[in-house]
């Protein structure tokens, strides 16, 4: 019998980090997390989180995972704030073939500002004695052979460098990580990488609600179509804590939503498939901030799990595998499935066993390709996403997903299938299932909304009447 406690380094403290931190603890290990900012004690701003101003919710699939592996997380978020957003009951949405009604829960969102999610978050994971944070420090180098990592270089804000050694080392710094080069660093090969990028840029703006449209309003989601001639442009109105509504606006190549405060509302009524969110914005709703624009929106992936040879000791989770355009709203739940999956994988072989790292890379493959392909289906549409275009096959699941979409928008049943893979609770296999592929042909069982399909009492809250 042996007393030694198995130790691990995670690199990058935010959402992603802390949850793998959180798993190997779990799994038995002592953890040591190294953040290159200063982490608030609450639901502030960071340096590191650029991206933290525009829309974010918690599908699901991820808030479930979350939850096992802290269990009462969603009840302390819905605590701190956070809205629990039952999907399609509670969602205005205009997709590329029309509006959806307002079908009967299937899954759900956890809808907040980013600073509060991570809050507590970090919270309930810094309270694991088992973990230990380092801020101001990043890594900058590994330690060991193309067989095997024994430690990381880091170096903290002073300058000064000290190295780490561990048992494991699990890279989750996110869409700037290292972790490419310091594989071909020790001799192994390139990894297969795919880029596809829409052009989408990303404006975002705070607001103060109008007054009767504080409490339970639904969120507002008007979606592009990116192969109509044209129109690439989109928004999201999403009400999260305190009576705020978060409203992010985007655009392709050419329709890039603009800086200035004025010309933003302006682009949310004029530029939009439909008016809706910009007459909301004009009823009554407070700007809070200025406008954030980001145009980190590419879609990019490390097919880590193909690599002929993968090193021991190492592995790579979060965006520093498969980075996605946000909005689909994927990243968190992602991060959270991986992590999840981490425990598993450790707690099942143990930490330390031979191939271990090995096995939770390839775990973590299959845990982001339907996050992946639900993204590159839809973007490798707009011109310009990939070099070459969409391939056969980008264009034949297009064709049967866009049909899905168009069903969806007058059949509940398909509807909350589709919910149930957007939101990752479920598999992308249900939606080949014979009952679904027969309603694909039949298509709509009701007629075509015309409208948003706001109640009577929504409209009058927030002046829209």
């Amino acid at each position: 019998m042996s007393d030694h406690m198995p130790t691990a380094v995670v690199l990058g403290g935010s959402l992603a980090g802390l949850l793998a931190a959180r798993s190997l603890a779990v799994a038995g290990a002592r953890v040591t997390v190294i953040e290159r900012d200063a982490l608030p004690a609450g639901p502030e701003p960071r340096k590191g989180l650029p991206q933290a101003r525009h829309v974010h919710q918690l599908w699901s699939g991820g808030a479930l995972a979350l939850e096992e592996l802290l269990p009462g997380a969603i009840e302390r978020l819905v605590a701190a704030g956070a809205r629990r957003v039952p999907m399609t009951t509670d969602m205005v949405a205009l997709s590329p073939y029309g509006w959806y009604r307002r079908w009967s829960e299937s899954a759900f969102m956890l809808a907040a500002g980013r600073d509060l999610l991570d809050s507590v978050v970090r919270r309930l994971v810094l309270a694991d004695e088992r973990i230990e944070l380092v801020e101001r420090a990043e890594a900058v180098g590994v330690e060991g052979t193309g067989a095997a990592l024994t430690g990381v270089r880091v170096r903290a804000h002073d300058d000064t460098e000290r190295t780490l050694t561990a048992d494991l080392i699990v890279d989750a710094t996110g869409r700037a990580s290292r972790a490419a080069g310091w594989l071909t660093g020790l001799g192994l090969p390139t990894p297969e990488r795919r880029e596809v990028h829409s052009g989408l840029v990303y404006g975002s703006r705070l607001f103060r609600a109008p007054e009767g449209a504080r409490d339970g309003f639904p969120v507002v989601n008007l979606q592009p179509d990116p192969r109509a001639a044209g129109n690439g442009c989109g928004g999201v109105l999403m009400p999260v804590e305190d009576g705020k509504w978060i409203v992010t606006l985007y655009g392709g190549r050419g329709d890039e939503p603009p800086s200035d405060g004025a010309e933003f509302a302006r682009y949310a009524r004029a530029e939009l498939r439909h008016p809706l969110i910009g007459e909301l914005l004009s009823t009554g709703a407070e700007p809070l901030s200025e406008v954030t624009i980001t145009r980190t929106t590419a879609n990019r992936r490390y097919f880590y799990e193909r690599m002929p040879r993968w090193p021991e000791n190492f592995v790579v989770l979060g965006d520093a595998v498969c980075a996605l355009n946000p909005v689909y709203g994927h990243g968190m739940a992602v991060a959270a499935r991986s992590a999840r999956v981490l425990r598993d994988t450790a707690l099942r072989f143990g930490l330390g066993s031979p191939g271990l790292a090995r096995r939770v890379q390839k775990a973590v493959g299959r845990t982001v390709r339907e996050a992946w392909e639900l993204a590159i289906g839809a973007d490798v549409f707009y011109p310009g996403a990939t070099e070459q275009g969409p391939t056969l096959r980008d264009r034949l699941v297009s064709a049967y997903v866009g049909r899905l979409l168009y069903t969806a928008t007058g059949n509940g049943r398909i509807a909350r299938r589709v919910t149930d893979v957007t939101s990752l609770e479920r598999g992308a296999d249900v939606l080949l299932a014979p009952s679904v592929l027969l309603a694909a042909a039949v298509g709509p069982l009701r007629p075509r909304l015309t409208e948003p399909p706001l109640t009577t009492e929504e409209r009058k809250a927030a002046g829209v009447l």
